[in-house]
């Protein structure tokens, strides 16, 4: 699958200080937010959108600190924010509906964790109609073995897994 930019949208799932912080495997947090914010900025300069994700627990007064976006991937003019309060970044924001207004038909996954809000987001993408890429190397696991697992067993059912490398050469 060839990306086109202005028909492609990164989507950035959860990379908060509290998960970012979190003790993930093959990748540290800070290591996905450096590759993330290298795609957002080669998207957003190539004419494609980008999608920031996070998570509000439902329910509650507060939200627990470093609830926020880390400050690279904090939303700029011309992104999607999308604030969920489940698993997946689709079910209850319309962010399928905001990303076909814009012309999207193609997702690039990255954030955290690869087999829970990342997974979770790409499921329904392809649901949703959309081509999903998963840039491997801009996601990690809580443990390196069910990262490994998701990207050679479950996530190539769903789309094309690349390197952010490979991904950044086609914008």
């Amino acid at each position: 699958m060839t990306l086109v930019a202005g028909r492609t949208a990164l989507i950035a799932v959860d990379l908060m200080p509290r998960i970012v912080e979190l003790d993930l495997g093959p990748h540290r947090g800070a290591d996905v937010v450096a590759r993330t914010a290298e795609l957002a900025t080669a998207l957003r300069k190539a004419g494609g959108t980008v999608v920031v994700v996070r998570v509000e627990r439902p329910n509650v007064t507060e939200q627990p600190p470093g609830s926020g976006f880390v400050p690279e991937i904090a939303p700029r003019e011309g992104d999607i924010e999308v604030v969920k309060r489940t698993i997946g970044a689709f079910y209850g924001t319309g962010l399928a509906e905001r990303l076909r207004d814009r012309g999207v038909d193609t997702v690039v996954m990255a954030g955290l964790a690869t087999t829970m809000g990342v997974e979770s987001t790409a499921r329904a993408a392809a649901d949703h109609g959309f081509d999903v890429v998963f840039a491997a190397d801009a996601m990690s696991g809580m443990t390196a073995a069910e990262h490994e697992h998701a990207l050679t067993v479950t996530l190539p059912r769903f789309g094309d897994v690349r390197t952010t490398e490979q991904v950044l050469a086609q914008l």
